[in-house]
């Protein structure tokens, strides 16, 4: 079920060249940036290398900011090389998240542009205006990456509490990964 009251909710952007994250604290209808960046583990690195630099700086920023929920953006990639890199990122960051014990929510690129922007193919541009409005930002957030995560955090801020609002008497419909 939902937590009542505010809640801090760490977005993920996965990626292996660079994850973006942000941290958001939702409070029914008001949200506020608390951090956000992106992680660039060495071009050149090792591959294992790259995975282990971007869970740490992970574990780091959760245990920064102490969030209660974390949402990772999903991915879709034709290729099938990109594919299996953004799913190593994307298993990094579920891990440093299961590392805390934390509900972990997956959203597809698609569902966090409508929620976001409500129209469901937003270009970056649009995602990053909305990201800026909707946290009363004096810039859009920068890099790209960040300002995605911010828009994971914020879709998973908006979707829980527009299914809290459906159904307050019932646990979330969203589907959770979570530690055993």
């Amino acid at each position: 079920m939902p937590r009542s009251g505010p809640v801090t909710i760490l977005g993920i952007d996965p990626g292996l060249t660079r994850t973006g994250y942000g941290v958001i604290v939702a409070d029914g209808s008001s949200h506020r940036c608390v951090t956000l960046g992106a992680v660039s583990p060495p071009s050149r690195a090792p591959h294992p290398e790259k995975l282990i630099r971007i869970y740490e700086a992970l574990i780091d920023v959760i245990r920064e900011t102490r969030p209660q929920e974390v949402a990772v953006e999903d991915f879709i990639v034709g290729h099938m090389r990109a594919a299996v890199a953004i799913g190593e990122a994307r298993a990094a960051a579920v891990l440093a998240a299961a590392q805390f014990g934390l509900p972990v929510t997956l959203y597809k690129p698609s569902e966090v542009k409508q929620f976001v922007t409500s129209y469901g193919r937003g270009s970056k541009e649009q995602v990053g205006l909305m990201v800026q409005a909707l946290l009363s930002l004096s810039e859009p957030p920068s890099p790209p990456d960040a300002a995605d995560a911010l828009a994971v955090a914020l879709c998973h801020a908006l979707k829980r509490g527009t299914l809290a609002l459906l159904n307050p008497d019932r646990g979330s419909a969203v589907s959770r990964v979570a530690p055993r």
